[in-house]
């Protein structure tokens, strides 16, 4: 059975899907191109006319219905254990910022390289849920790395944690290919990359705490040892007021 986090993400891409498909259909090609760069992650709208809500929506709008299918089924496969593990409420909030956060890393990377915006690709619309997809597959390592993966059709199995890190070696390697193509592979080590820092983030301040209650404990320590040193181990008198009964 779908978990619903899971379920209702592929119900709303699918819709969404559907309308983009019926606009592609019933109107001119212009209303398809305008749709995408009002609800795809376009850097122009995004630094020049402030539609922040493209780090939302691009997540939910795909190219064609592979890039549907196989998002949704990336998802379908490592996001439900991740739901059960989790919740749907925090499953929802690590999908959301893992998305959001690879938009951002999009944007950010074509503003360093074209700071005036006068790129073609300053212009181009980012779709689909691959950078939100790229970081529940990096999750799915870190949480079940010695998982054994089927790798369709192959009649082989590998540990979830090669199959992650060799999807991230690929994508680092397609990213540095100066003729490029039509995948946002920056969008997917974003995506990646923020999933990896979300889940870190808790062995980080797990360390912290634990280094700060030791210096704690220490410094009780050492402040109960100078007690006992200037007292000698003495019993209360009477006249010492300092003692409270």
């Amino acid at each position: 059975m779908l978990t619903p986090a899971v379920r209702n993400i592929i119900i709303a891409c699918t819709c969404v899907f559907f309308l983009q498909t019926t606009i592609k259909l019933i109107f001119p090609p212009e209303y398809t191109a305008e749709f995408q760069h009002l609800f795809g992650l376009v850097p122009w709208y995004v630094t020049r006319r402030l539609y922040v809500w493209q780090f939302v929506t691009y997540l939910f709008l795909h190219a064609t219905i592979w890039h549907l299918v196989m998002n949704m089924l990336f998802l379908y496969f490592f996001g439900m254990d991740l739901e059960r593990t989790w919740g749907k409420r925090r499953f929802y909030e690590y999908y959301f910022l893992t998305g959001i956060g690879a938009g951002f890393i999009n944007v950010l990377i074509k503003v360093i390289l074209d700071p005036h915006g006068t790129s073609f690709s300053f212009a181009i619309p980012t779709i689909g849920a691959s950078g939100a997809i790229y970081g529940v597959l990096i999750a799915a390592g870190i949480l079940f790395p010695d998982r054994q993966v089927w790798l369709f059709p192959f009649p082989i199995s590998i540990p979830m944690k090669l199959l992650v890190a060799g999807s991230i070696v690929i994508e680092f390697f397609l990213s540095l290919d100066a003729g490029g193509d039509s995948v946002s592979h920056v969008t997917h080590l974003g995506g990646a990359l923020v999933g990896y820092l979300y889940l870190r983030r808790g062995l980080f301040l797990y360390r912290f705490r634990n280094n700060y209650l030791d210096w704690k404990r220490r410094r009780t320590r050492r402040k109960f040892e100078v007690y006992m040193r200037d007292h000698k181990n003495e019993p209360p008198r009477d006249s010492d007021d300092r003692w409270v009964n």
